[in-house]
């Protein structure tokens, strides 16, 4: 007879976790780990299957993803559909899966109060699930419709492979997987996945997390009357021995079509995978040293010669079995065309290491930021935890558990340079993207069309490859200064709750929050620079972008090493300007800090690195037509609400005649009037924040000849939206982007109101509502497409709701009209909903809203937000927690009539129609037929906008306005 097991094995944890983990195995052979946090406001579970795509039958891919899927609609003991999606959604939670090579994934997190019905509803995945013929259908249409963009270049690398090796597969599944082709054979798509599921899912291959605010006995208690009714059929893991190349699939050159513009060149070898010596790191450290991007580097050389814009480099597909080491270069026109000497370079970097030997002070600088890093992490949500940890529990020893590979800490050089010595030539994959193939391929690959040839390439190529390269200075990089040895804490006398104005001044703001929470070494700055000149025309919007990428572009040389070292940093380009962030240790953040400032008052245009950032932003405004239609609607929907906003083409166009000399004279004029809105928080004295923005002053503002100049009164800018006429229904209809895109897309916008707590409260609570019957009515009952979402949209603090679809099977406009039944089905809902499911409800979101701050960072993004707004809100929380708690439900109801009820009295909607080739009948069609009378067109956008008034700026309430 099966006992269950608890046995005690010490697991490794950071310096500071003061969690309780308990290790279990229950008689059904399920492994448990148990973590006990009384302080979480949020439960999560994970469980990981020990099955995944490689275990697919032949003939029925997708069988293991398509399963993943089913088991969301129902079980018998909770037969309603979605009734699961639903219980977690209506208790402030979230869930989701994927499906990987060997193993599937389920989790979920949920409010405190609803964690054990929703783990018992949970439960019932892997106890006894319904996957009834109707459904099953159903899900085979959604999988059908999954985006493809991101799998393609994937799948050729499968594509190319052993035909033997389960690697080969195609692991989405589609239509013609899941239906035709095993109809075609006799099968039944229904009977097969329960066949799978039987023989698969097995209690003895799962391994379960549970992370709650009950002490661990109690969690152990839970789990064993939840899970113990998961049947173990005592199966043996499968494993796949062997690497999935053979020689033939090994000195290849593969040049394919992708479908955004660009170049793209990755670098694959097969390897031993990292995991057999993940003590050891060895992809770590190569991929460290490979993927540099100091002086001396590859990505350096590659650099200068305006050859490549990104790099990067470490493992990429693994299992027990098989490893591939990659190193991924994005390139610029130029680099396409130097795509030998690229590689030769590559190689020559490759044999420097080979000569230096395997540098044990390298290995050991690596080993202490990682250590750093482990025991100064952030706490994250639980969700992301139990994900983690369930992935842990099958490749690593119980004491490895929460710590996984993020420790190398033994170095063996042997052992490293096992690793390296595979990254030959005669052991290469090189596959090479670009549109300059199209019409010179051969090939198509089967499942998503990728177009493609192949050519053999063999070591002696190579070595003349390396041989004609450019002779430059390739060496290894130098100690890293940015490394934190300082991890002391401040003590603020005074316990700060909200952010305070700690200085202002005609030049800036600044605003400051000591760390009194999180107890770590951190900080976080925020400089928004706000300049007039920055977006007055089109031209000096896109040189204000140019200058943000330049300014990256300059850093990088010097800053890599403090990214690598734990202090991140952005410029970002924003509506009324530019915007710095730094975050990390504290320590030496005011040395980045001052290296940044330093490079923007002395910046100069360099003509070789202008061309090449220009060339990127070309590429990433000409790529607009290949994105999905769901985001094309998403953007025209941004251009028409919000003030200022300009059409990708407009910028594409002014882009085309910029050249650096007119770059050289707008960087001057862009920083000749500005004002800096800083935030200051964390592990940093407010002295310290005051001399570090009085430093700010000295650089910019200072001197006899000023790089910025304070702003005049009226030179204060402003965010402003559209604000829509009550009572219309407007529609914009376009045809897609992508004349070879299928999908089609609907966003149908309901605006509702500017920032007010009380009304923020009721337009909140009615999403949290209608989130999983959007779902399921229009994605898993009525199919209208995979991307299938309501969403709330804020534009400069103007709320409302918005639906978001995207289907190959249906027309906009029809999804337009079944969005408008849904909202009289769902006000029928709402009506019937009983008090004691309104307060469930109303709980759920003050639970979320409730929920503390995990780091220094999440505390950062809420009062950021509240300040670049201008709302400067800090008590929201708490002031919309109040109003909810004495909200009734006919307060709801009359908000849903007034709002957004069809034909409600303060209603104004737009809808956003983009047509893919599917339905492009259709887009004819409503054209010639003429509008229902209800409905505004709009032909021209920005007539359009000029049209209408626009909501106040929350800026001129309480922002810099009032200095």
């Amino acid at each position: 007879m099966a006992v269950e097991q608890e046995e005690f094995v010490e697991i490794v944890k950071s310096r500071f976790d003061k969690r309780e983990y308990r290790r279990v195995v229950l008689k059904n052979s399920l492994q448990v780990l148990l973590i006990s946090d009384p302080d979480t406001d949020k439960c999560a579970a994970s469980m990981d299957v020990c099955v995944g795509s490689h275990s697919d039958p032949e003939g029925l891919e997708g069988l293991a993803h398509f399963l993943e899927h089913m088991l969301f609609y129902a079980s018998e003991k909770y037969p309603e559909e979605d009734s699961y999606s639903k219980f977690i959604t209506e208790h402030g939670g979230s869930t989701n899966a994927f499906t990987g090579s060997e193993n599937t994934k389920y989790f979920f997190d949920v409010n405190v109060d609803a964690f054990e019905e929703a783990l018992d509803r949970f439960a019932q995945f892997f106890i006894k699930p319904l996957m009834s013929p109707d459904a099953t259908m159903r899900e085979i249409k959604a999988v059908d419709s999954v985006p493809f963009v991101t799998l393609a270049l994937m799948q050729l690398q499968k594509h190319l492979s052993s035909e033997g090796h389960p690697f080969h597969k195609f692991d989405t599944g589609n239509w013609d997987t899941l239906e035709v082709l095993p109809k075609a054979k006799g099968l039944d798509t229904r009977d097969e996945l329960i066949k799978f599921y039987q023989d698969h899912y097995s209690a003895n291959l799962m391994n379960l997390v549970i992370y709650a605010k009950d002490d661990i006995d109690k969690l152990h208690a839970l789990v064993d009357d939840k899970f113990q009714a998961i049947q173990n059929t005592d199966r043996n893991r499968i494993h796949f021995p062997g690497q999935p190349c053979l020689s033939e699939h090994l000195q290849i050159l593969v040049k394919s079509v992708p479908i955004k513009e660009g170049h793209i060149l990755t670098v694959i070898w097969p390897i031993v995978p990292e995991i057999r010596h993940y003590k050891e790191g060895p992809c770590r450290y190569l991929g460290h040293l490979i993927g540099h991007e100091g002086k001396g580097s590859l990505f350096h050389i590659l650099k200068s010669l305006g050859w490549a814009l990104t790099l990067c480099a470490g493992q990429s597909d693994w299992s027990m079995d098989y490893g591939f080491f990659g190193v991924v270069m994005n390139l610029t026109d130029a680099g396409h065309e130097h795509m030998q000497d690229i590689v030769g370079l590559l190689f020559k970097y490759i044999s420097l290491l080979q000569i230096s030997g395997v540098c044990q002070w390298i290995f050991h600088e690596l080993s202490s930021i990682c250590e750093a890093e482990f025991h100064y992490q952030d706490k994250i949500a639980p969700l992301a935890d139990v994900v983690n940890i369930s992935s842990n529990m099958e490749i690593y020893p119980i004491k490895d558990w929460i710590v996984g590979s993020s420790l190398p800490c033994q170095f063996h050089a042997h052992i490293i340079r096992m690793v390296l010595d595979q990254l030959t030539p005669d052991n290469v994959r090189i596959f090479w993207e670009s549109k300059n193939f199209q019409g010179s391929t051969d090939m198509i690959e089967p499942w998503y069309g990728t177009a493609f040839s192949v050519e053999n390439i063999s070591s002696s190529q190579i070595k003349e490859w390396m041989e004609s390269s450019p002779n430059k200075d390739l060496h290894m990089p130098e100690p890293n200064i940015f490394i934190p040895t300082d991890f002391s804490l401040k003590n603020e006398e005074e316990k700060i709750v909200h952010p305070v104005l700690l200085r202002k001044s005609s030049c800036s703001t600044l605003w400051f929050k000591p760390d009194t929470t999180f107890s770590t070494p951190k900080a976080c700055l925020k400089i928004d620079f706000s300049c007039p000149h920055a977006n007055e025309s089109s031209e000096a919007e896109e040189m204000t972008y140019i200058f943000t990428r330049l300014l990256m572009d300059y850093l990088n040389e010097y800053a890599y090493y403090a990214q690598v070292a734990g202090l991140q940093y952005w410029v970002s380009h924003t509506n009324t300007g530019f915007q710095l962030t730094i975050e990390g240790y504290n320590h030496k953040l005011k040395i980045l800090l001052e290296a940044v400032i330093e490079k923007i008052a002395k910046f100069e245009v360099m003509p070789d690195r202008f061309d090449v950032i220009k060339e990127v932003v070309m590429k990433g405004h000409q790529n607009m037509k290949f994105q999905q239609p769901c985001e094309q609607a998403l953007y025209y929907c941004s251009v028409m609400l919000q003030e200022n906003s300009r059409p990708w083409v407009e910028q594409l166009e002014v882009l085309t005649h910029i050249l650096s000399e007119d770059l050289s004279r707008f960087i001057p004029k862009m920083l000749s009037r500005a004002f800096l809105e800083c935030y200051v928080a964390g592990n940093i004295e407010c002295g310290e924040a005051e001399l570090m923005v009085m430093q700010l002053e000295s650089m910019l503002f200072e001197g006899q000849s000023p790089v910025c100049r304070p702003l005049y009164p009226s030179q204060h800018l402003s965010r402003r939206a559209v604000k829509l006429k009550t009572g219309a229904n407007y529609l914009f209809s376009t045809e897609g982007l992508n004349p070879s895109d299928e999908n089609s897309a609907l966003v149908h916008y309901i605006q509702v109101h500017q920032d007010d707590c009380l009304m923020n409260v009721k337009l909140q609570l009615l999403a949290l509502i209608a989130k999983e019957p959007v779902f399921h009515q229009l994605r898993s009952v009525e199919q209208l497409g995979y991307v299938t979402a309501l969403r709330l949209r804020n534009d400069f603090g103007v709320l409302g709701l918005q639906f978001i679809i995207q289907s190959t099977v249906k027309s906009p406009g029809h999804i337009d009209s079944r969005v408008e039944e849904f909202l009289k089905m769902f006000e029928s809902k709402l009506y019937e909903m009983t008090n004691e499911e309104f307060k469930s409800n109303a709980k759920a979101l003050i639970d979320l809203k409730l929920e503390k701050d995990k780091n220094i960072w999440e505390e950062t993004r809420f009062y950021w937000s509240e300040i670049s707004n201008g709302t400067l809100k800090f008590d929201r929380r708490e002031s919309e927690v109040a109003m909810l708690r004495q909200l009734k439900k006919e307060d709801l109801l009359d908000f849903f009539e007034k709002y957004v009820k069809v034909g409600g009295p303060k209603k104004k909607t737009l809808s956003v129609r983009v047509y893919g080739n599917q339905h492009l009948s259709d887009y004819e069609a409503e054209k010639n037929q003429g509008l229902d009378p209800s409905l505004v067109q709009i032909g021209d956008i920005f007539a359009f906008q000029r049209s209408r008034p626009l909501y106040g700026s929350l800026k001129g309430v309480n922002g810099r306005m009032k200095l």
